[in-house]
C-alpha cells in the first residue's frame, strides 16, 4: 500500500525572547556553585574566574547577571583579535563569552589578561571546557589560563529540568501542563541542550499541525525515546 502525505507546512524561524534576569534564573545543586561565585562577587579567590559548563546550562545567563551587577562589559572571545582591549576593561569588569581553543587568538587573550592584571580589573570567562585545559603555542599563556579558578555547571538534576522545560515553553510563550512536562523528563535526555531541544520540536510540530502542546502531541514525537 502507498501512503500518500499531503506537503508540510513550513515553520517560520522565529526568534524567541529569552529572560536574563536574576528572577528568571534557575537555581538548582547543579548550579549552586556558580550562582554563589556570582553574588559573592567582589569577594573571589582570584579576580580573574571561569565558569565552565555545556552549552545551554546557565553559564551566559549568570554571566549576564554578573555584569548588571559589576558594571562590567561583555566580549565574545572569538572577537579577541578585532577588539581594542583597553576600552573593554574601562570599567574594571569584563564578561568574556565562549572561550573556545578552535578560535582563539592566544596573543590577544595573553595582551587581555596582563592587562587585567595591571589595571586590577575583574575578568569572567565562560566556557564548555576548562581554561586550564587548553592545550595552546604561547606558554605563557597556558601558565595565567592554569592559574584561573574555574566553577563547574553540572547537568540538571530531575526538578531543575522539569522547571527548566517550564521556562523554555514559557520563553516561546507555550503553555505546558504537568503531564507534557513529567513525560518531557522522563524521555529526553538530562541536559540543557536536550531541554532546549525538545521544547522546540514540541513547539514547532505544534504550529505546524495547528495543535495544542498536550501530552498526546508530546508522545508522538518521543514515543521511540526509550523512557
Amino acid at each position: 500500500m502507498v501512503r500518500m502525505f499531503g506537503p508540510r507546512q513550513l515553520v517560520l524561524a522565529l526568534d524567541h525572547a529569552v529572560s536574563f534576569a536574576r528572577e528568571d534564573f534557575l537555581p538548582g545543586p547543579s548550579n549552586n556553585a556558580a550562582l554563589t561565585l556570582v553574588e559573592r562577587w567582589p569577594d573571589w579567590p582570584n579576580k580573574v574566574m571561569a565558569l565552565v559548563g555545556p552549552e545551554g546550562a546557565g553559564k551566559s545567563h549568570l554571566a549576564t547577571i554578573w555584569a548588571e551587577v559589576a558594571g562590567a562589559r561583555t566580549l565574545s572571545a572569538r572577537l579577541l583579535g578585532e577588539t581594542d582591549l583597553p576600552s573593554t576593561l574601562v570599567t574594571g569588569a569584563l564578561v568574556l563569552e565562549d572561550l573556545q581553543p578552535a578560535e582563539l587568538d592566544e596573543r590577544a587573550l595573553f595582551h587581555l589578561l596582563n592587562l587585567a592584571r595591571e589595571e586590577g580589573a575583574y575578568v569572567l570567562i565562560t566556557a564548555r571546557v576548562a581554561p586550564a585545559s587548553l592545550t595552546l603555542t604561547i606558554r605563557d599563556l597556558a601558565s595565567r589560563l592554569r592559574a584561573v579558578p574555574a566553577v563547574t555547571l553540572d547537568a540538571p538534576d530531575d526538578a531543575l529540568l522539569r522547571l527548566l522545560i517550564v521556562k523554555l515553553a514559557a520563553d516561546r510563550q507555550l503553555n505546558v501542563d504537568e503531564p507534557v512536562v513529567n513525560y518531557l523528563a522522563n524521555r529526553i535526555e538530562r541536559s540543557f541542550a536536550a531541554a532546549r531541544s525538545a521544547v522546540a520540536r514540541l513547539d514547532e510540530e505544534a504550529m505546524r499541525q495547528h495543535r495544542p502542546v498536550t501530552r498526546a502531541l508530546a508522545a508522538e514525537l518521543f514515543r521511540d525515546v526509550p523512557a
